[in-house]
């Protein structure tokens, strides 16, 4: 069964815009057969790529679940620049571009450049299907093993890796969500993370509407009108990543007659680290539990989580398994005892198979059988997890994942720069935000607004560093190689 198939089997579900406009769970089945005949109209065939570039929105819910019914969808992020659509478009190869942009939107003019068909929403959600009498094939619905999904995840030796998700993988990891969160029918959540994020897609849409509970789509993730949308929709939880928590604490003493009188019963973290200090006020100021809890898109997302009272909760650990299996070990990959830090290794039916990548790449993140996190961690006693750093060269601003090779392309490749190397810097807000190094060519001079605009065409703003250090030379490792990790440090910026 596909996870569309798996979804209509709750006729409770509703999926409600901000203006009130509701998509139940009869409507949604309508939509999807309409567009099911469009799709086989347009030539699309079973484990063909569509590209869905739509901000947050009901057309976005259904134009997902019309497209994993009977191909794959790989959700972009519409504020990307043609230079990045240029090439997700090159790995993807998809058969046609859903979006709802003006002709003049990076996506529209990349995908007419590639020769690529681009479906405009007005075109396919409320397009009658031409002949209305054909039939979909018999052999066109996916089924539990066949890839519903594909985002792109960073690499630390290369540009972002294609992340293939069967619908096995996403029903699993939904359930698992669920069952972590108690959740039911009689759950309402908003959905507050961006739709082409794995944390988006999962826990906020997919997890809720598995359980048979309704979803809140608003167009984006704003403060400012966070606390309307509160008293207007009464959800009974919500997910995020730390940024957006901490802007709502950050606005919360204006509001506290809407916190008083809201239905919340929990609220929600992952994808990044939340501090200890911004945890207990959220607690203290909305009086409910944070569950803060422990993902990756190879995962498709939830690994770990904290649990709701009565069971304990540990402020600082991302919680316990729920549905996988996790261990940590040592250099030789042995399993280790209690307290000792070693890499997060994971294994169950939420785990991806393997990247859309090279066999090296494959052979490098697996071993017998168990994904590679690439993060360090411990167990405590109790058998709760707790993050303590990072083997791979990943930044994590604020939930949204950078490659620091993907940056060092685009600033070693302007005529003036002879090497640039990207690289952590910890951030009180976001947790962690991009720098970079730069040595520049000889007899050339540049200034970091120079660089920054050079960028902006091939960069989405969030992967461009806010600071630029000018250098005569890379400060290298004991073995003369140069060490990401640590660069921070070595510069000066870091105790």
């Amino acid at each position: 069964m596909n996870i569309t198939k798996f979804i209509l089997k709750n006729k409770s579900i509703k999926i409600i815009a901000d203006d009130n406009t509701v998509v139940n769970n009869q409507t949604l089945e309508g939509l999807i057969k309409k567009n099911l005949l469009v799709l086989q109209e347009n030539n699309i065939k079973r484990n063909d790529n569509v590209a869905i570039v739509l901000n947050n929105s009901i057309d976005f819910v259904v134009s997902f679940f019309s497209i994993v019914n009977v191909a794959v969808s790989a959700p972009l992020n519409p504020n990307y620049t043609e230079a990045e659509f240029s090439f997700y478009f090159k790995d993807l190869k998809p058969k046609v571009v859903i979006c709802n942009f003006e002709d003049s939107h990076p996506a529209v003019i990349c995908a007419k450049k590639n020769n690529i068909r681009v479906i405009k929403i007005e075109e396919f959600i409320f397009k009658e299907a031409l002949n209305k009498k054909s039939k979909l094939s018999k052999k066109y619905k996916s089924d539990s093993k066949d890839i519903a999904l594909i985002l792109h995840t960073s690499g630390t030796t290369s540009r972002p890796k294609m992340v293939p998700l069967t619908h096995k993988n996403l029903i699993n990891s939904s359930q698992n969500i669920g069952k972590t969160l108690n959740l039911s029918k009689k759950d309402k959540n908003i959905v507050l993370m961006p739709s082409f994020h794995i944390h988006g897609i999962v826990a906020s849409i997919l997890a809720p509407l598995v359980s048979g509970g309704k979803i809140v789509i608003l167009p984006k993730f704003n403060a400012l009108s966070f606390f309307k949308s509160l008293e207007k929709h009464s959800p009974t939880w919500f997910t995020g990543v730390p940024t957006m928590l901490q802007a709502i604490l950050d606005r919360s003493s204006r509001n506290t007659k809407v916190i008083s009188a809201s239905k919340l019963k929990f609220i929600r973290s992952s994808s990044a680290s939340l501090p200890t200090s911004i945890l207990v006020e959220i607690e203290k100021t909305f009086k409910v539990p944070v569950i803060e809890s422990y993902g990756m898109t190879e995962a498709s997302h939830q690994m770990t989580s904290n649990l709701l009272p009565p069971k304990k909760r540990k402020v600082g650990s991302v919680g316990v398994p729920v549905g996988i299996k996790v261990k940590t070990v040592n250099d030789n990959f042995k399993k280790l005892k209690v307290n000792d830090v070693g890499e997060i290794l994971i294994k169950g039916k939420s785990i991806l198979k393997k990247y859309i990548a090279s066999k090296e790449i494959n052979k490098n993140s697996f071993v017998k059988g168990w994904f590679r996190t690439g993060d360090l961690g411990y167990f405590d006693k109790e058998g709760y997890l707790y993050i303590s750093g990072r083997i791979k060269e990943i930044i994590n601003r604020g939930g949204e994942k950078i490659s620091p090779k993907e940056v060092d392309e685009v600033f070693t490749s302007y005529k003036k720069v002879n090497k640039a190397v990207s690289f952590a810097v910890k951030h009180a807000k976001l947790g962690e935000d991009i720098a970079i190094a730069i040595v520049l060519n000889n007899n050339f001079k540049c200034t970091a607004n120079e660089l920054k605009e050079y960028a902006k065409n091939k960069l989405a703003n969030f992967k461009i560093p806010k600071q630029i250090f000018f250098l005569k030379e890379i400060p290298l490792g004991a073995t003369g190689k140069i060490q990401r990790i640590g660069l921070a440090k070595k510069l000066g910026l870091e105790k």
